[in-house]
């Protein structure tokens, strides 16, 4: 089982300027099937390439131990290349340790369908959080600091505070590209939402519901009191549904709602009925359109 760190410590690590380590250990796939006939070592170059600037790189002040390293996924499917230009689409996936569990939690698991740049193979990969340099490094460390900010959101309250400002600065500094996804006026389904979902102060409840959720239901249920720890999870979709309310079409929501939908169908697999119903009420408003779904879970046996 993965080593989970205490709250504590974690507050402690965020603000220590001792020796530092890498914080991601994050798998990287490049498929390139559907430009099979182009040479496949840029490819190749590439997925290596990721995998390094991603969980080589120091991005934080955290000092974290080897088997406390974040972990997560990325696949990438590349549609097509024209010269050194590739354009493809990224899902990103997020996980977490359950505590006491030999079980992970995923937080995040999104479809990024811009994910275009540059690309030449063996090209150094670098980065600058206050300057744009190339659309690829911009993207990764997007979502490199985006990630970290779920994680610790997940363990603290508004614990991702501080990653959430770092992945907002390469925001700022992506308004100078002609590549989509940055700005507000692109999409309504883009970086720049994905961003202001969870930094504008009127959604604060989908972070408390982080927070609730993980620390106090899950990984209380982990450790064994699996009554209490539903009652907290039960507790914590009321933030979702303040969420909702200020916001029915919220694009995170519909995000987690495809990330979260069978983890909640499986914690209210059992449990007093009362509880179901009060969770299935809220689940089925927020996941309209898997209504159906929530609701055979009124008809589960205990």
């Amino acid at each position: 089982m993965k080593k989970l760190f205490l709250p504590l410590l974690l507050v402690f690590c965020m603000f220590a300027n001792d020796a530092v380590a890498q914080e991601l250990n994050f798998t990287v796939t490049v498929n390139s099937k559907q430009v099979g006939g182009t040479d496949q070592r840029v490819f190749e170059s590439l997925q290596e390439s990721i995998m390094t600037f991603l969980n080589n790189r120091i991005w934080t002040n955290l000092q974290l131990e080897q088997n406390e390293r974040i972990e997560g996924a990325i696949a990438i499917t590349v549609q097509s290349r024209e010269g050194n230009y590739i354009n493809g689409q990224m899902n990103i996936a997020l996980r977490r340790p359950v505590f006491n569990a030999s079980i992970t939690t995923p937080l995040f698991n999104y479809i990024d369908n811009g994910f275009s740049f540059e690309y030449v193979e063996g090209q150094q990969l670098d980065f600058n959080e206050n300057m744009y340099m190339s659309n690829l490094t911009s993207l990764l460390a997007f979502y490199a600091y985006y990630c970290i900010g779920i994680y610790f959101d997940s363990f603290g309250l508004y614990g991702g505070d501080k990653f959430y400002e770092a992945a907002g600065k390469v925001v700022n500094a992506a308004q100078s590209s002609t590549e989509p996804g940055w700005k507000a006026f692109d999409s309504n389904k883009n970086r720049y939402w994905l961003l202001e979902n969870m930094t504008n102060d009127s959604y604060k409840p989908l972070r408390q519901y982080y927070y609730e959720y993980h620390r106090l239901g899950l990984d209380v249920m982990g450790n064994g009191k699996v009554d209490e720890g539903r009652t907290a999870i039960t507790k914590s979709l009321d933030c979702l549904k303040q969420a909702y309310s200020s916001k029915p079409n919220m694009y995170y929501l519909t995000i987690l709602n495809d990330t979260k939908r069978g983890e909640w169908k499986s914690v209210y697999s059992e449990g007093p009925q009362q509880e179901k119903s009060k969770a299935v009420n809220i689940l089925r408003d927020i996941d309209g359109s898997h209504a159906e779904e929530y609701e055979e879970l009124l008809n589960a046996r205990k």
